[in-house]
């Protein structure tokens, strides 16, 4: 059985997160939910941990917090601002000892008319043990109880990636894409690094109009992003 894990800083727009966990709690198909916010939300069991800002760190604090709340085996770590497929959720699970991210994802920049693909392996779409997840998070936030020791933060990145330079214990990952239709990310003005990258952003190696079951950009804008869509 798996969690979902939802974390959000609730900065992106209402009316966009609202559409964002009706597909979330409709892809998920009854599996249990753990939001944790920072103000309250109606969605799975919710955590307020107050306004302590939006930040690389918190993130990771918002998660560990999660999926200390969670019960299952399994979590599955969901961001507030991508479109989550039921195919996410149920077609890999990974070993005991493993991360798994799922790269069957491309990504929507609201100022362009494409989708883009880029390979790279994300937080949001890991699905992983929760007692392992659990462990490598603390054993982060015990070596540095003081974020600004950190010695960059970008080597505080997915497990499976970059502990040697972070100096903790090594993790496993698998990549792996689920079937069906892909996951969708937002880059959009509320995504963090928005402030200073803007649109600079590139797109990744491959580009599409329109996709298996979200049709063309436009539609995803449509039905998700600007309009509330009715219940």
């Amino acid at each position: 059985m798996i969690t979902v894990l939802y974390y959000t800083a609730n900065v992106v727009n209402e009316i966009f997160a609202k559409n964002v966990r009706r597909q979330l709690r409709d892809a998920a198909g009854g599996l249990p939910i753990v939001s944790v916010s920072q103000k309250p939300i109606d969605f799975g069991e919710n955590i307020c941990v107050g306004n302590i800002g939006r930040s690389h760190i918190n993130i990771y604090r918002q998660v560990l917090i999660a999926a200390e709340c969670a019960r299952t085996p399994y979590v599955a770590l969901c961001e507030d601002d991508i479109l989550y497929t039921p195919e996410h959720f149920a077609d890999y699970l990974p070993v005991e000892d493993s991360f798994s991210y799922n790269l069957n994802r491309w990504r929507i920049y609201t100022w362009s008319k494409y989708f883009s693909y880029t390979g790279r392996i994300v937080l949001s779409q890991m699905i992983a043990p929760r007692k392992l997840l659990i462990a490598a998070l603390q054993e982060r936030f015990a070596k540095y109880p003081d974020e600004s020791t950190i010695p960059d933060l970008s080597y505080f990145c997915e497990p499976g990636r970059r502990e040697r330079l972070l100096g903790v214990s090594l993790q496993k990952k698998v990549n792996y894409e689920s079937s069906g239709p892909p996951n969708i990310v937002f880059t959009h003005p509320d995504s963090i690094g928005f402030d200073y990258m803007g649109e600079k952003k590139s797109h990744g190696p491959r580009k599409e109009r329109r996709l298996p079951h979200w049709g063309t950009v436009e539609d995803v804008m449509k039905n998700f992003y600007i309009n509330e869509r009715k219940i």
